[in-house]
């Protein structure tokens, strides 16, 4: 039995982006009459139907409300997701969720599908914060509340965490414990919690007229497989360094894993702290310092602000809740007395 053709079907056979397509279609404006001619062929040749859903909702409320996460494997996000369905089903909403892989394109063929299924809101942490699919939300009438990135390009609702101020009291707490010779495990530097976690690591060091080695600065993408390999890339250093600090779960996990195929032992040779707490920070002996986040309310305050935004139906200025995160210091952070 054959599959019916889909919007990214059509969007394919003309050549064309999703997004074009569900502007034509959604008789928005904005598409040369090429194009529009284009994409009313590629229909005509598909025989798509749109979704009979989104042609009867015309914006009805579902009390329903879309997710979207880059990466569910991240142990991060289903505590926020947690926190989020707690609170929608207080006030009656069911979630929908749905991971990107990091993938723009992926993130803006859900956006499409949750158009078509006439979510009430969404919720992301999005794989790409200059996304123009946004606007089609906007354009919609749907709210949107992005979580741990910012979106730059749009007036939205937002609720991050002082990333600047997690490593900065991280990597300050290394030094303070007599470590010179600091290497970070940095994320994406165009993602939000990758720069500004950097960030924090620059700005501890100037503050105690420490100058960056380059050599200390292993680039990684927030995966597992990034931090083992910069485990392994610093271990090979002739001039090791004496403190890791590892800006992200998985790449803490990565990394962990890695120091121990290597036997480079941790809190004696190495010491060591991840942002965000883990399961691994307490199972792993000894036992792991880090930055920890607010992951519940995180997705608590995300769900109220949507919930404000359904309700209120009117203007509302932009919102944007910082949170602050907090340093707790386990075994695996030890005194570096050779420095002192």
């Amino acid at each position: 039995m054959e599959s019916k053709p889909t919007i990214e079907d059509v969007a394919k056979l003309a050549d064309v982006s999703i997004a074009t397509v569900s502007r034509v279609i959604n008789n928005q404006g904005g598409v040369k009459r090429t194009t529009e001619e284009k994409v009313f062929k590629a229909i005509y040749d598909l025989g798509y139907i749109r979704s009979a859903v989104a042609r009867s909702m015309k914006r009805k409320e579902t009390n329903t409300i879309g997710i979207i996460v880059p990466d569910i494997k991240n142990p991060f996000f289903p505590h926020v997701v947690a926190g989020i369905e707690q609170k929608a089903r207080e006030k009656g909403y069911y979630t929908i969720l749905s991971s990107t892989n990091e993938s723009p394109k992926v993130e803006e063929e859900i956006v499409q599908i949750f158009i078509e299924r006439g979510v009430d809101g969404v919720i992301l942490t999005t794989a790409n914060e200059n996304g123009e699919h946004i606007k089609l939300l906007q354009e919609q009438g749907i709210p949107v509340v992005a979580v741990d990135r910012a979106i730059k390009r749009f007036e939205i609702d937002t609720v991050l965490v002082d990333n600047i101020n997690g490593s900065y009291q991280a990597v300050q707490h290394l030094i303070m414990q007599g470590h010179q010779k600091i290497a970070i495990i940095c994320g994406p530097q165009d993602t939000t919690p990758g720069l500004e976690r950097f960030l924090g690591y620059k700005k501890a060091l100037a503050e105690f007229n420490f100058s960056i080695d380059h050599r200390y600065v292993i680039q990684g993408d927030f995966m597992e497989t990034s931090g083992y390999r910069a485990a392994q890339e610093l271990f090979s250093l002739e001039d090791r360094p004496t403190a890791i600090f590892s800006s992200n779960n998985l790449m803490t996990i990565g990394c962990v894993k890695a120091l121990m195929d290597l036997d480079w032992k941790l809190g004696e040779e190495v010491s060591f702290i991840g942002f965000d707490d883990v399961d691994i920070a307490t199972f792993v002996r000894p036992k792991l310092s880090v930055v920890s986040r607010p992951m519940t309310a995180i997705g608590e305050i995300a769900f109220q602000l949507l919930h404000e935004r359904i309700e209120f139906k009117g203007d509302l200025p932009k919102r944007q809740y910082l949170l602050s995160p907090e340093l707790k210091i386990r075994e695996s952070s030890f005194l570096n007395k050779i420095s002192l």
